[in-house]
């Protein structure tokens, strides 16, 4: 076996791992809000709910994920490439010891002022949904604390090619909140799912310490900020930090107007839409992003700017191949899928209707969500934050200037369709600048073959879509006849799309072919 078919096998092996385990914890986050839909629906408490998690997580992931995701690993990778564990570690110990006061610091604040925060993230008729979203938020503000220092543990491990427990991390705090339903939902209530939904966040990052431990990793408080690393981070702090708001603040701003819909029930329905999206696509984008941003860390820390590019260019590919039919997919099967999940209890066929309105439209974006967080991390690897500012920015005003057009006239599947385009937007205004700058990205061939991946995922799209609708008169009602139609509708379009790639000679079929017959023959 060649030295690059040994890189493909161990990466391959490494992304497997990664994504099952992450898929464990996705399948765990969808359970959960199962159960809050069955117990809360779209109601009051659901959308209050749902508006307090989301502004701690908006905060974090606006402010601070970014520094850490796309600044702290670059530096913190090129530390252990040129100056040493020892030092790399002294670094790391500031940046978190900067991160626990930062977030600290906000979150006093949310604590003490949580009613300007809901204002700008819901516009509720009911002032008692608005109260309890204020309430709600008061608890469960510390989540930027806690997630502060559990993604900065995170970064330490990512960068040292130690995925499994960051990975697990999900599962923990969905096992956290799954429990609380089955024991204490009925006497404490919503407050109390708060109360479950911040333990599991604190649980986080405790899992975090032995895995480091193991990792002969020690970090100790420090406050060097004239560091060269720390500077060096503060610089890439600003453009980045734009450029990662694009999702968090989109999906606040369509909050912020689903909160007008329905009586509120906007909120729910795209929270939910959302969740079962991120799990679709999220298990395996995310793995893959997580996997490969330490690499190009290293590979630009050490000048191999070829290796550098190849590897963004065969990420791109693969992750499409994949990406294009899961989208596809979830459009034609949106609403007997989230019957199928969160059905039943107080969740009715309206909220079933609006939800999977809100989930078909919003999974065209899925292609521009991939390209958007393997190119952005392929600028960040490169400390450079000028392009993604930019292209995070235009993303941003897409969005709003959609959700403004296009509410009034679809309602919760317009703030769906704005949010696809904007990511579709930004991932277009990441890769025209590669493209032009000579770097190879994607060359004619590549580009065929994507055209040929989407209408391989179209074709598959409208079959399964088909059958669907043939199969809902035929099967059985109830989850018996859902899960069947699901079943077979997923087996037929994984078969089909396979065989037209197959057919359109797509070279990604014949290395998943290469690497099954490897995998069979290693026994």
């Amino acid at each position: 076996m060649s030295t690059l078919e040994e890189r493909h096998d161990s990466a391959a092996r490494t992304v497997s791992f990664v994504m099952a385990v992450t898929l464990i914890g996705k399948v765990l986050g969808l359970y959960r809000d199962r159960l809050l839909a069955v117990h809360y629906s779209t109601g009051p408490a659901a959308n209050a709910f749902f508006t307090a998690s989301r502004i701690p997580r908006v905060f974090f992931d606006a402010v601070f994920a970014s520094a850490i995701a796309a600044c702290f690993i670059p530096v913190f990778s090129e530390y252990l490439e040129k100056k040493g564990k020892k030092e790399a570690l002294r670094f790391a110990g500031s940046f978190l010891t900067v991160v626990a006061l930062l977030t600290g610091a906000l979150t006093l604040a949310g604590m003490a002022f949580p009613g300007p925060f809901v204002a700008l993230f819901a516009d509720y008729s009911d002032p008692q949904t608005t109260a309890l979203a204020i309430s709600l938020t008061r608890v469960m503000f510390p989540t930027v604390l806690f997630s502060g220092v559990a993604f900065s543990l995170v970064g330490v491990l990512q960068a040292q090619d130690h995925f499994t427990a960051p990975a697990l991390m999900s599962a923990v705090s969905n096992l956290v909140i799954i429990a609380y339903f089955f024991t204490l939902d009925g006497k404490l209530g919503i407050y109390g799912l708060a109360g479950a939904y911040l333990l599991g966040w604190f649980l986080q990052g405790a899992i975090l310490l032995p895995p480091l431990r193991g990792l002969n990793s020690p970090l100790r408080p420090g406050l060097e900020v004239r560091s060269e690393g720390m500077k060096k981070v503060l610089l890439l702090m600003g453009p980045v930090m734009v450029s990662t708001w694009v999702q968090p603040i989109t999906l606040a701003i369509n909050s912020r107007f689903g909160s007008r819909l329905y009586g509120g029930a906007g909120v729910a329905a795209l929270e939910y839409s959302s969740n079962l999206y991120l799990v679709i696509a999220g298990v395996f984008v995310l793995s893959v992003t997580n996997v490969i941003f330490p690499k190009l860390s290293r590979l630009t820390a050490g000048g191999r700017e070829g290796d550098f590019q190849n590897t963004v260019r065969q990420t791109l590919r693969l992750t499409l191949f994949f990406v294009l039919p899961m989208s596809a997919g979830l459009a034609a099967v949106a609403r007997p899928l989230i019957s199928l999940i969160y059905g039943g209890g107080r969740f009715d066929a309206f909220a079933v209707d609006i939800t999977a309105s809100a989930l078909s439209w919003m999974s065209l974006g899925m292609a521009g969500y991939a390209l958007q967080n393997i190119l952005s991390r392929a600028y960040f690897a490169r400390q450079e934050g000028k392009v993604p500012l930019l292209a995070g920015g235009a993303a941003i005003l897409v969005n709003i200037a959609l959700c403004r057009l296009l509410t009034d006239r679809l309602s919760v599947a317009g703030l769906a369709l704005a949010s696809a385009a904007s990511a579709t937007v930004y991932a277009l205004l990441l890769f025209v600048p590669l493209q032009r700058r000579g770097e190879g990205i994607l060359d004619g061939p590549a580009l065929a073959d994507l055209a040929k991946m989407a209408m391989a995922a179209a074709a598959m799209g409208l079959c399964a879509g088909a059958l669907s609708e043939a199969l809902a008169p035929v099967l059985p009602a109830g989850k018996a006849g859902e899960l069947l139609s699901l079943g077979l509708c997923a087996g037929l379009g994984v078969v089909l799309y396979f065989l037209l790639t197959l057919l359109l000679r797509v070279e990604e079929t014949g290395l998943c072919v290469s690497l099954v017959k490897k995998t069979l023959k290693r026994g």
